[in-house]
């Protein structure tokens, strides 16, 4: 049997988490979820990254706007904003309903794991959803307008700021989410959702300790670039900015040192022969249930093939 972490964060990286969860139990697959996004905004304890597995994998993500819950309605914020609060982080009605869930269970001396899988568990969820770390890291981006916080930059400047690198605060004192690292005792291998590998993946290879712990494994990375573009979030905007070329390539060179495979959208397919490790070209643009569970196969397979060897 397949035993599976899966590293998420971000739209890109829920939608293959679900079809990952369609074709592997919760025995077989647990999803570590980046919580460097994470913020406190209206006193309550925002966790997107989370949020958006959360969505995905209960089927209640908003299709229409890409994030959110299904089905939402802004009668709270509209009427915050008519009062003069702050408005610009657009928390729906329902999604909000959430959080003030989270917010009392932390209240209640629950870890964001706890807090977590409350949550998940009544919404049907049956997979175990982790974040990396049940310590605060918070992601900086240093742009050029000064260093701002990651949902500052992101929701309220709208990505508009020139990126020039990042921080992780907290990330030195974070330690793994035991519920991982005891997945990891008997685990078969890893696949790192197509992420920013800036911002949402990062932050969780970044905290101590985690790539030593996956490091006899088999990894794979699913290129978040397709064509020279990202299919949703700013990483292709963020790599102009660094100067680093908007290729599939380049995101495979960022994982240099640690993944085993690399997995590119069959336009890119022409590009394998600039890699050094063993790659495979298939669709990854997932637009339908159907187009997840197929790129989730595949993944799967190539895994296989890398385990085997």
């Amino acid at each position: 049997m397949a035993k599976i972490l899966a590293l998420t964060g971000g739209v890109g990286g829920a939608k293959l988490a679900l079809g990952l969860s369609k074709i592997l139990g919760p025995e077989e697959v647990m999803f570590a979820v980046n919580v460097g996004d994470d913020f406190e905004h209206l006193g309550l304890h925002i966790s997107p990254d989370i949020d958006s597995l959360t969505y995905a994998l209960s089927g209640e993500n908003n299709q229409e706007l890409g994030w959110g819950r299904a089905g939402e309605t802004w009668q709270f914020i509209e009427t915050l904003g008519g009062l003069g609060g702050e408005a610009w982080f657009r928390l729906g009605d329902k999604d909000l309903a959430l959080h003030m869930r989270r917010a009392q269970l932390l209240k209640d001396n629950k870890t964001l794991t706890q807090a977590t899988a409350e949550i998940a568990a009544h919404m049907g969820i049956k997979h175990t959803m982790a974040p990396i770390s049940d310590d605060p890291i918070r992601t900086m981006v240093n742009t050029a307008n000064g260093e701002l916080a990651f949902q500052h930059y992101f929701v309220r400047e709208q990505c508009k700021p020139a990126v020039t690198g990042f921080r992780f605060e907290g990330i030195e004192q974070a330690k793994i989410n035991p519920a991982i690292k005891a997945w990891l005792q008997d685990c078969d291998g890893v696949i790192i959702c197509p992420s920013n590998p800036f911002v949402s993946v990062a932050p969780i290879l970044q905290v101590p300790g985690f790539k030593q712990a996956i490091a006899h494994l088999p990894i794979i990375a699913v290129s978040p670039i397709v064509a020279g573009m990202a299919l949703k979030g700013p990483a292709a905007k963020m790599m102009q900015e660094l100067q680093i070329p908007t290729t599939a390539k380049a995101i495979a060179d960022q994982y240099e040192g640690l993944i085993n495979g690399f997995v590119l959208d069959e336009t890119d397919a022409q590009s394998i022969g600039d890699l050094t490790l063993p790659a495979i070209a298939t669709q990854s643009v997932m637009v339908t249930l159907e187009d997840r569970v197929g790129l989730a196969r595949e993944c799967i397979r190539f895994l296989d093939t890398l385990q085997s060897k």
